[in-house]
């Protein structure tokens, strides 16, 4: 899986893709706002994003939104400490709890990795 990562805090973000690479994941940018995701979705158009909630300037909801209404078909992960029942309904496919377990994430990943080729496949 192509994964972008969005978090304010640089330290989180870089954190977050030495794990998506220890689950043989392949991260294809750390950005740290909103704003950026936008811009590096459209740019890498990434098969998934792994987006903190809570971010300066431009929060992950937003970014959220704005992503999913120019690309329906976008997974987006919040990967966030705020509680889940706030988070639900914005448009995201899955919740991560920040801090973020390596045996949770690689889960996630393989899962969605598996639904792609199989949507994949069903297209064919």
């Amino acid at each position: 899986m192509r994964v972008l990562i969005a978090d304010d805090q640089p330290s989180v973000g870089n954190t977050v893709a030495l794990l998506v690479n220890a689950a043989k994941h392949h991260v294809v940018k750390v950005v740290t706002s909103g704003a950026e995701a936008i811009r590096a979705y459209n740019t890498y158009k990434p098969d998934a994003v792994l987006m903190d909630y809570s971010m300066a300037r431009l929060n992950g909801g937003t970014a959220c939104r704005y992503i999913l209404t120019e690309n329906p078909g976008a997974r987006i992960v919040f990967v966030s400490s705020w509680p889940v029942a706030d988070l639900v309904d914005i448009g995201a496919v899955a919740i991560l709890p920040k801090p973020v377990d390596l045996k949770d994430l690689e889960e996630l990943l393989n899962n969605m990795d598996a639904q792609l080729v199989f949507d994949y496949a069903r297209a064919r």
